[in-house]
């Protein structure tokens, strides 16, 4: 669970804007008083944009009736230069009606003049609260979005490794679906596809000749029992009369609903046609 504790609130950057010299000072005591560590203020709103650039205050006090560039044009600023999608100011007005419309435009609360202290640290302390909240939720999907990009490299990493080791060993890897059809295979699989398709999908007789009938019927009692097997044996006599051996091993596979959805396996050419 995030949480931000009173240590951090109270050394949240702050920038006061104002063109009222005295109310620069009465915010900049009241903060003080109440313990915040890190405050600063300008009377040019001209300058606001640049020194959030620069500085990325955690909370703005803006007030609205300005000279040159009142503080619905600076909030206009900050928008079209903002890095994140927080605008994190608090409007100081002595006009209800541009309550409403400083809302609109992007403040996350506001401020009534003549200033009731009670008031302004309150809706300052969380104000801050929440704008900390949010950076922490900002920054924790930063490092969720980094970490699921490591890992599927990780993983990707992982697929090709073992793809290069399946090609190298004499073990075939195969995956089929529900319907028995093939779906995947690495290593030197195509062979290994080819003869269990032979072996199981196919009811052609110039396909089924030579092939052990008798081991042919346990293995697909066996896949249609759902049933693990290991290490059975599939032989056949070719034209030539030479004799082939394969041993296979599979398992069926199951959804997270426990449906089936095919099978997953491995085989192999014996080479020592006595084992």
């Amino acid at each position: 669970m995030m949480v931000v504790n009173n240590a951090d609130i109270l050394n949240a950057s702050i920038l006061i804007v104002d063109d009222q010299e005295s109310n620069v000072s009465l915010l900049e005591q009241l903060l003080l008083d109440a313990g915040y560590l890190n405050v600063t203020s300008t009377m040019n709103p001209q300058e606001v944009c640049a020194l959030h650039e620069k500085n990325r205050y955690d909370l703005i006090l803006l007030d609205l009736q300005m000279p040159i560039m009142d503080g619905f044009q600076v909030m206009e600023g900050l928008k079209i230069n903002a890095d994140d999608s927080y605008l994190p100011v608090i409007v100081l007005t002595a006009q209800p009606a541009h309550k409403l419309r400083a809302l609109q435009t992007g403040a996350k609360d506001f401020i009534s003049k003549p200033f009731d202290l009670l008031e302004v640290k309150t809706r300052i302390y969380n104000m801050l609260e929440v704008r900390l909240l949010y950076k922490k939720l900002e920054n924790y999907n930063k490092i969720l979005e980094q970490t699921v990009l490591e890992r599927t490299a990780e993983l990707r990493e992982s697929e090709a490794r073992f793809r290069r080791l399946t090609e190298l060993a004499s073990d075939w890897y195969w995956e089929q679906d529900e319907q028995g059809q093939f779906t995947k295979g690495s290593g030197l699989a195509q062979h290994m596809l080819d003869v269990l398709a032979d072996n199981l999908n196919n009811t052609d007789v110039d396909l089924q000749a030579g092939w052990n009938q008798s081991e042919r019927d346990v293995l697909k009692a066996t896949i249609a029992a759902r049933q693990p097997f290991l290490d059975l044996i599939l032989s056949r006599i070719n034209a030539d009369g030479s004799l082939q051996k394969f041993r296979v091993s599979g398992e069926p596979m199951f959804n997270q609903f426990s449906r089936f959805i095919g099978y997953r396996g491995i085989g192999v050419e014996c080479i020592d046609n006595n084992n």
